[in-house]
């Protein structure tokens, strides 16, 4: 049994492994790319640590009102602590707020679990308090970690967890999966798993919410109307999508996805593109720029992105962006 993940056996196998043999860590960092599945695993974990029914030693049998609640993250001996919104900040007031539970005994359970999300928004302050928590633990609490790298942590934190580093699956492995697991037909299945690049909790985000893929091809259309819009309609543009500032992120991310795309066909490689409705496009965008320019615009949304978690100045980042299309 995998606890019912798509993929990560060897991560599910590692942890499985320690509960078993009671050589549970304390803390847990598990890093990956966004939709990876690195919040289910953790809370699969919690569920393998405190169904009071398991199946087999390490195996939760997620019927139970305890893994229920688990799923749900309503359980009692469950804190997941994140920031307010995707892309904002995660403050020390949350972390200093949990503190105080931690030091309690389980009320149900035999561990209390806290699951800290994309912790590469703390706040330093934020980052320092947990700090102090990972140094002295408490008894009967695991603390797991979730953060797109362990590089985008302070080092020390690392150093304290046992880091589990989640990769995208094989595409094969998730366009199987969403057909099988959750029925979408074969066409739809292969377009999710290559737009989602391999993460199945993205491509099963989109499938259950298609106002993520409407607002993905709005975005790629606005994208190529710039590419021959006047500095004026750029800036204003700029103005308007820099007001949202997690959907600017989500822009440039669907803008880097499509440029990586241009890339590959530049280079000549055979590597499978993700935006496969836009085969078209992508072909008469690396027909038209070079290698070297295709190479340098990647590079300037990467960066673009690098200073919007820096609290760059979301409009002035995205005008020089805008103003450096190819």
């Amino acid at each position: 049994m995998n606890w019912d993940l798509l993929g990560h056996e060897w991560a599910v196998g590692q942890l499985k492994e320690q509960i078993v043999q009671d050589r549970l860590r304390h803390a847990y960092l598990f890093t990956g790319p966004q939709g990876v599945g690195r919040r289910t695993l953790a809370l699969r974990l919690a569920q393998a640590l405190n169904c009071p029914q398991p199946t087999q030693p390490g195996e939760p049998c997620r019927t139970c009102s305890t893994c229920q609640q688990i799923e749900r993250m309503q359980y009692p001996d469950l804190a997941v602590v994140q920031a307010d919104q995707r892309g904002g900040t995660l403050k020390v007031d949350q972390i200093r707020e949990l503190q105080h539970s931690l030091s309690l005994a389980p009320y149900a359970a035999r561990y209390r679990v806290a699951v800290f999300l994309h912790f590469e928004e703390a706040k330093a302050s934020a980052a320092n308090a947990l700090l102090k928590t990972l140094e002295e633990p408490p008894a009967q609490v695991i603390l797991v970690v979730t953060a797109e790298s362990a590089e985008s942590l302070l080092p020390t934190i690392v150093s304290r967890c046992e880091v589990l580093r989640l990769r995208p699956l094989p595409l094969d492995q998730v366009i199987q999966g969403l057909q099988t697991r959750w029925g979408l037909p074969p066409e739809q299945a292969q377009l999710l798993a290559h737009i989602a690049g391999g993460r199945p909790g993205y491509a099963l985000r989109m499938h259950q919410d298609p106002d993520l893929l409407h607002r993905r091809q709005a975005w790629l259309d606005d994208f190529s109307h710039l590419l021959s819009a006047s500095r004026v309609e750029r800036f204003a543009y700029a103005d308007t999508l820099a007001r949202d500032k997690d959907g600017l992120r989500q822009a440039l991310f669907a803008w880097l996805s499509l440029w990586r795309d241009v890339l590959l066909r530049s280079a000549g490689s055979a590597a499978p593109v993700a935006n496969l409705d836009r085969v078209e496009e992508i072909d008469g965008l690396a027909a038209r720029v070079s290698l070297e320019a295709a190479h340098g615009f990647v590079a300037a949304l990467e960066n673009t992105l690098i200073l919007l978690e820096a609290n760059v100045n979301p409009r002035l980042a995205t005008e020089v962006l805008l103003l450096d299309l190819p």
